[in-house]
């Protein structure tokens, strides 16, 4: 895991200077503290930072072949390169180190680009083909790992963080409207887009070419799922699947340096540790937690998961108080506002883990490939809504529409009378309907149609999705959404902040594209959700873990604070009037929208904690943030 930069005049031809990607490296020495490197080749040049992982002294990047033909940085790692190895060397390449980048250099050699094709595992990555003089920069199938540039009069800046562009390309030209509506929307910014105006970060499973001719972005990982034919019998899937968790485990094990786990008191980090156990014992594990006083806390059933399974196990306790001091310094570390409150707790588990390993292992992606949420159900029963006659629907629309707060619901009774997949797919994850948003914004911010951008860069999802059920096409698109720019975002961003790279092995290439060719019966079958999931966990966890209460940490504490009648620095960014988030909402809606909230008529806790976190953003861009002491 490391942090990549680099430039390329592709059009004026004019050198890099060395000093530009000394500033790049330096803006993500976080991300790599353990090495730095550099190449140039006049017009080109790269940035690197190393934490060292895998072949720890000799994976040092840039790294070229013998002939010093092909040149690559490379962030993230690369889970079948023994295997990738081999083959290279069937065909007669010669390796010189033990590092995974080295079969990027040898797989461009043998296959270029598509050597993306052969790529099993995290990336974000830069090639250059030093003959052609062309620049191949990529972002894994699955966004696990991100990309953001920059290009402008010929020039192109990239690299793992918007610090690392801005700092060779300086300060981004301010706030991007339409982005600022998406993000409100949906609680993050969904590839190409950016809070920042100017910068892009490149979606999931795509790649940008640049070279004299110009520059292109394109999407290289273009595997539609198939269903099986014959379909799967239960046993046989169940079979399958475990098989493919075994294997994926042995893979994301693979490292030089000591690995551990972030646990919650569920069972999908629960079946991580078991795995983990069929390679060795007494693994380190790590959860975070506000303590008894809370419904929703995990600390008691992680620790409990633990002690079964004769973990090393380290629990960090948090108070409102490090809650609400910690967030700006948080915000900073994400560059972007993503609005979950899961936020602050993942920042304080990784500086824990931290001081015990580099690596740590994390159980996300069993919900969105098996219908983990409530929003699933819906989907995957949309067809048994549209069945029942006009007046039965509209009399329970009606009905719902009339319920104080229960705004998912009433969200789901909306999206269910859309028949189209996208406007479908697009209501069931909006927080709040299209016009409760762009209704808070001043006359004349919004540009036309921004609400529905997020459409457009799910651009071709229908065309690789179109063998797929209903619930399918839905998990096909989240794998590639909300997934990476959300969840996986703010992942890798807090434990990169502390130097911690984070593996998330459910989403190996192998179970994902395992998995969305499997019909929706096997995700959620009689309103029970990640069906096939919870019959492999069975296999080896105990009962007592696989029935416990599914918990959204924070989301009651939060909305909670909000309610309370007792003011908090939250409640205040959002009635002060001079807030910076003015300057493109309007204070009176906003603020009776919290009234609202706040009398229990509505529930926008989620919206409301969007708006909190976007000021947050524009405090600290404005200010700075303070640092922040461990929990």
């Amino acid at each position: 895991m490391c942090g990549i930069s680099g430039q390329f005049n592709y059009l004026t031809g004019e050198p890099v200077e060395r000093s530009v990607l000394e500033r790049m490296a330096a803006a993500i020495t976080h991300r790599g503290p353990d090495d730095e490197g550099y190449f140039l080749d006049g017009s080109l040049g790269f940035a690197f930072r190393r934490l060292s992982i895998i072949d720890l002294a000799g994976g040092h990047q840039p790294m070229a072949d013998a002939a010093k033909s092909v040149w690559v940085v490379f962030n993230g790692e690369i889970y079948n390169y023994p295997e990738l190895r081999r083959e290279l060397e069937g065909y007669g390449h010669v390796f010189h180190t033990t590092s995974d980048t080295e079969v990027i250099v040898y797989g461009y050699k043998q296959w270029g680009q598509d050597v993306l094709n052969h790529l099993n595992g995290m990336f974000g990555l830069a090639i250059w083909d030093v003959a052609q003089r062309r620049l191949t920069v990529a972002r894994d199938p699955f966004g696990i790992k991100g990309v953001y540039y920059r290009a402008e009069k010929g020039t192109l800046w990239f690299g793992s963080e918007i610090r690392a562009v801005a700092a060779g390309a300086g300060d981004p030209e301010g706030i991007d409207p339409t982005a600022l509506s998406l993000f409100l929307r949906y609680r993050y910014t969904p590839s190409p887009y950016t809070i920042q105006r100017g910068v892009k970060k490149l979606a999931p499973g795509t790649l940008l070419t640049c070279d004299a001719r110009g520059l292109s972005v394109g999407r290289w990982y273009t595997k539609a799922p198939r269903p099986f034919s014959p379909p799967k019998s239960d046993r046989e899937a169940e079979a399958e699947l475990a098989e493919l968790y075994s294997q994926s485990m042995k893979r994301h094990l693979l490292s030089d340096v000591p690995v551990g786990l972030l646990l919650s008191g569920g069972m999908d980090s629960g079946l991580l540790l078991a795995l983990m156990n069929q390679h060795g014992e007494s693994w380190p594990t790590y959860t975070v937690g506000y303590g008894s006083g809370f419904a929703d806390d995990e600390l008691t059933d992680a620790q409990r998961t633990a002690s079964l399974y004769g973990a090393r196990h380290t629990s960090v306790h948090l108070e409102r108080q490090t809650f609400e001091s910690a967030l700006p310094h948080i915000v900073a570390c994400l560059e972007e506002p993503i609005a979950s409150s899961s936020i602050v707790p993942m920042y304080f588990v990784c500086q824990r883990a931290r001081q015990d390993v580099k690596v740590a292992l994390m159980g996300q992606g069993p919900d969105e490939l098996f219908g983990g949420y409530k929003r699933h159900l819906g989907v995957r029963y949309a067809a048994l809504w549209a069945k029942l006659p006009e007046w039965s629907r509209s009399t329970a629309a009606a009905a719902v529409r009339a319920l104080p707060r229960n705004e998912t619901l009433k969200r789901g009774v909306y999206a269910l009378a859309l028949r189209e997949r996208l406007p479908l797919y697009q209501s069931v994850l909006s927080l709040e309907p299209g016009e409760t948003v762009d209704g808070l914004f001043q006359d004349g911010i919004l540009p036309p149609g921004a609400g529905d951008a997020i459409l457009q860069s799910w651009g071709d999802f229908p065309d690789l999705s179109a063998e797929t059920d209903e619930l399918g096409g839905f998990q096909f698109l989240e794998v590639r959404s909300t997934l990476p720019d959300e969840l996986l975002m703010y992942a890798d961003k807090l434990s990169m902040a502390h130097s911690l790279e984070v593996r998330v092995p459910y989403l190996d290439r192998e179970i994902v594209e395992y998995v969305e060719r499997l019909p929706a019966k096997f995700k959620v079958r009689r309103s029970e959700r990640k069906w096939l999931h919870r019959r492999v966990c069975r296999r080896l966890l105990p009962q007592e873990i696989i029935g416990r209460k599914k918990r959204g940490f924070a989301v009651n504490v939060v909305d909670g604070w909000f309610r309370d009648a007792v003011g908090s620095q939250f409640q205040e960014s959002l009635l002060d009037s001079q807030s910076l988030m003015y300057s493109f909402l309007s204070p009176a809606k906003v603020q009776e929208m919290l009234a609202r909230h706040r009398e229990g008529r509505d529930d926008h806790h989620k919206l409301l904690f969007s708006l909190v976190l976007f000021e947050q953003w524009l405090r600290v861009q404005r200010h700075g943030a303070p640092a922040v002491q461990p929990a």
